[in-house]
């Protein structure tokens, strides 16, 4: 039977220890893994060479890709990140749209437009229906130049 006790202070620093460095080594096995994968300068066979390399023999295989290929790896990480980054912030302004003007605006203009005499009362009823549907009012042709 074993007790707390029985098991030192130091023993369970060094179980604590070899249980982090399992953790890390895992961490830096599947980091090289991914950055096999990810790498855009090694054709199928050179990857698939590495993969079995690294699979078959992992302390060597890691302690040899990073020796050969480290320095490279934060630089692919880094163009991942900015890419990842990149399309994150097209979706979110797709998503939210642009800073275009918004319906009150739109409806404020026609209202300016129809006291100024531009428009008629028709023409105003029409565009503030279309801006209230979602749509944006047709533009207006200038004078002096034809419609098609």
């Amino acid at each position: 039977m074993n007790l707390a006790y029985d098991y030192p202070l130091l023993n369970t620093f060094w179980t604590m220890l070899w249980f982090f460095l399992w953790i890390m080594w895992f961490f830096l096995l599947f980091k090289v893994i991914v950055d096999i994968f990810r790498d855009d300068s090694l054709h199928g066979w050179a990857k698939a060479g590495w993969l079995v390399f690294v699979v078959l023999l992992p302390f060597l295989g890691v302690f040899v890709y990073v020796v050969a290929r480290g320095k490279d790896m934060g630089r692919r990480e880094r163009k991942h990140m900015t890419e990842q980054r990149a399309a994150f912030d097209a979706y979110v302004k797709e998503t939210a749209g642009g800073p275009g003007p918004n319906s009150a605006d739109q409806l404020a203009k026609l209202s300016e437009l129809r006291t100024r005499g531009d428009i008629t009362q028709e023409e105003f009823q029409r565009a503030k229906d279309m801006v209230l549907a979602g749509g944006n009012p047709p533009e207006r042709p200038r004078p002096g130049t034809p419609s098609a």
